[in-house]
């Protein structure tokens, strides 16, 4: 199956990114691009959801699966297949904007064209809505081209790793499962070893491969949750006293607790009740 959407590439835009293609392939053994350099002057971001192919980079092929993708700059050279035997279903779109290289470089895409996404169902809604609004109104709705667009980009860079990083192990792809758990069991005591078992992994390997996969500690993970939960809980329970939003959220002692939240939310969690409480709405 192919499903595509070709647009034209519109010149002297004020949108920061704007489709050129959107598609997706599914059960198709013959897929096989090859461009020469200086073939494609946009950029170029494929995604895979099941199956398998390959990409030839520097004398070297890479099988793909699901969940790796890959990201060409404009005018680089690009070669790229699916398996024969086991067809990837792959999901892509091309894109342009006049400011998009330099924000990628800025962010470390230009490194190398073969990533992992540690969350790649994040893609398919954003993608999805992008190739039906192509499909049904073609450039009719600029603004909207441009957001959605944007969003596959968003998620993409939020959740790609080096897909070299990821290869051999699927201790990255447990991590990242357990990160729902996690939130959700934010609030009790923290126990790294605990959260290593679960994973697979000694608790110094956890650290490291968590902060691979969120660019944090896993301490500092459970801050940020406990501190949502916090304010959850100050807005919801206004009656509640901070001491026992602090020990709800898992911190036993206020002045800590008020000390952490000073330092994410720059102020006190009484002074963010009041500041709330003013507002008409919280959305």
């Amino acid at each position: 199956m192919l499903r595509q959407s070709l647009l034209p590439t519109l010149t002297d835009v004020s949108f920061f990114c704007l489709p050129e293609s959107v598609g997706w392939y599914r059960d198709w053994p013959d897929h096989n691009v090859t461009r020469s350099e200086g073939a494609l002057n946009n950029f170029s971001l494929h995604f895979v959801t099941d199956g398998k192919g390959f990409v030839e980079l520097n004398g070297e092929v890479y099988t793909l699966q699901k969940g790796d993708a890959f990201l060409y700059f404009p005018l680089q050279a690009q070669r790229y297949y699916s398996s024969k035997d086991d067809p990837w279903n792959i999901r892509w779109v091309h894109f342009y904007g006049p400011t998009v290289k330099e924000f990628l470089i800025q962010h470390g895409f230009h490194r190398s064209p073969l990533w992992t996404l540690k969350r790649w169902e994040s893609l398919v809604e954003p993608h999805h809505l992008l190739l039906e609004e192509a499909e049904r109104y073609k450039i009719l709705h600029l603004p909207r081209l441009s957001t959605l667009t944007y969003g596959i980009l968003a998620h993409f860079m939020n959740e790609a790793i080096p897909l070299t990083a990821n290869k051999g192990s699927g201790s990255t792809e447990r991590i990242a499962k357990l990160l729902p758990r996690m939130q959700e069991e934010a609030c009790r005591p923290f126990l790294l070893d605990e959260w290593a078992r679960l994973a697979g992994v000694t608790p110094y390997y956890f650290c490291k491969l968590f902060r691979k996969v969120t660019q944090m500690t896993p301490l500092e993970f459970i801050t940020l949750c406990r501190l949502q939960a916090a304010k959850q809980l100050l807005l919801e329970y206004p009656q509640l006293p901070v001491n026992r939003v602090a020990a709800m959220a898992g911190y036993p002692s206020v002045s800590y607790f008020n000390k952490r939240f000073m330092e994410q939310e720059g102020m006190t969690p009484s002074e963010f009740r009041k500041l709330r409480e003013k507002e008409p709405g919280i959305g």
